[in-house]
């Protein structure tokens, strides 16, 4: 019999080359400590985002109990108008609040007592009414109050808001 010679067409072994001596497989040591170093960074940029979107938050919801506050006392002068025309619910900026006695004045003592409250506005919280037109009947509403977390500072300037209407 004749042996014959065949080569197989598309059997092509390719012959496994081992790596250089000095050639690295994979990530190394340093790639890692790169990446885990931009990953911390990202996370506490992440971290103070957060804590100034909770700030400012805090801040928005300080403004618009202020709000709150002035037409709560508003409504109060409104169900009360013949003192309030009168004059009496006009007080200048204070912290302390009146004694409660007459309506008007107990009116004020709960107000101001309601602003001051760890959950509202703060013990830092004021308010004053001034009659701007007796003869028009305006009444101009004001609260003051110390927007320290917003500022970020030990001693934040005093924030107010002021409402001016017609009795």
């Amino acid at each position: 019999m004749v042996a014959h010679n065949v080569k197989h067409v598309g059997a092509v072994r390719r012959r496994r080359v081992a790596p250089a001596r000095g050639a690295v497989r994979g990530a190394g040591l340093v790639e890692v400590l790169v990446a885990v170093l931009v990953m911390a960074i990202g996370l506490l940029g992440i971290a103070a985002m957060q804590a100034t979107a909770l700030r400012n938050s805090q801040s928005s919801a300080e403004q618009s109990m202020a709000v709150v506050y002035t037409y709560s006392i508003m409504d109060a002068m409104r169900a009360n108008r013949d003192v309030a025309v009168a004059g009496g619910y006009t007080v200048g900026m204070t912290c302390a609040p009146p004694a409660a006695g007459t309506l008007a004045q107990t009116d004020l003592n709960q107000w101001i007592t309601a602003m001051q409250q760890p959950r509202s506005l703060g013990p830092s919280a004021c308010g004053q009414i001034e009659m701007v037109n007796a003869a028009q009947q305006l009444v101009r509403i004001t609260v003051r109050w110390d927007d320290r977390r917003a500022e970020r500072q030990a001693a934040a300037t005093p924030k107010s808001i002021s409402t001016t209407t017609r009795l």
